[in-house]
């Protein structure tokens, strides 16, 4: 797992309800030290301190930084104060839902198809940039990724960065591994957070799912899943994995059309119904 002791920066914390959050619980957890990045004080304000689901208590306890993804000085300055640091998760994605999400997939919006493809891939870089020399004694870089084998309604431009961003990922493996740093991406299955209510027709992409997964699929509990996916990723039990897409959803991504009934998960019958 992580190393004990050692700084992890997550960026892209929302609220608590967020991946990243799941993600910093977990490292801590295992000994890590967590240092969550918020885009800005607005959104701090709108989403983080709004939250009802953890304490004003826990609320004060985040060790955050302030970092618009698309600002390279923002960026450049988290890291150097920081470091050093042993490992970085990119939990960072953005498409504007009424141009490039939806029922049609072409558009007018360049700008916001090039805005959607700095944020949710080519940000990636800039982090590797300059987090890897904050890494003197090596590290890892994790992304969230979706399913990009296939292509599911309405999320669009979406998917088409996250295959982006999977290549990135291979590019910057092959880029750093020479600094000792690896980079790989976890592919989680559909995840109910602030940002994925946003994404029409989400309640359609779940209900595939559980159709479709052989391992029971829960759009809040498995938070928990892909976040223990992305502490391995991190650590040294993972320490000659890189350039790789860990998928983590379920089984559904790899299923050739929805189960069969006599695949679906046993119904438990009690004694007492049973009599």
């Amino acid at each position: 797992m992580v190393e004990h002791g050692k700084t992890y920066v997550v960026m892209g914390l929302l609220d608590a309800d967020s991946l990243a959050y799941s993600i910093g619980k977990t490292i801590q957890a295992h000994g890590g030290k967590v240092v969550f990045t918020v885009q800005n004080e607005v959104f701090k304000r709108r989403f983080l301190d709004s939250s009802k689901s953890i304490s004003d208590v826990d609320k004060a306890a985040l060790d955050f930084r302030f970092c618009d993804i698309t600002k390279e000085d923002q960026v450049r300055d988290v890291f150097a104060e920081l470091a050093p640091v042993a490992g970085v998760v990119h939990s960072i994605a953005f498409a504007n839902p009424r141009t490039c999400l939806g029922e049609e997939f072409h558009t007018d919006a360049t700008d916001d198809i090039l805005l959607s493809h700095h944020i949710s891939c080519v940000s990636l870089a800039t982090v590797a940039r300059y987090a890897v020399p904050a890494m003197a004694e090596g590290g890892s870089m994790v992304a969230m990724s979706f399913d990009t084998g296939h292509v599911y309604p309405h999320y669009n431009w979406m998917g088409v960065q996250k295959s982006a961003l999977e290549a990135l990922v291979r590019a910057l493996a092959r880029r750093h591994g020479r600094d000792g740093v690896r980079c790989n991406a976890v592919s989680a299955g559909p995840l109910f957070t602030k940002a994925a209510s946003k994404i029409p027709g989400f309640g359609g992409l779940t209900k595939l799912w559980q159709a479709s997964s052989p391992l029971p699929w829960d759009t809040r509990a498995d938070k928990q899943a892909v976040a223990n996916a992305v502490v391995f990723l991190l650590g040294p039990l993972s320490a000659k994995t890189t350039g790789q897409v860990l998928t983590v959803d379920g089984g559904a991504s790899m299923m050739g059309g929805g189960l069969m009934e006599h695949e679906r998960e046993p119904v438990v019958v009690s004694a007492s119904e049973a009599v």
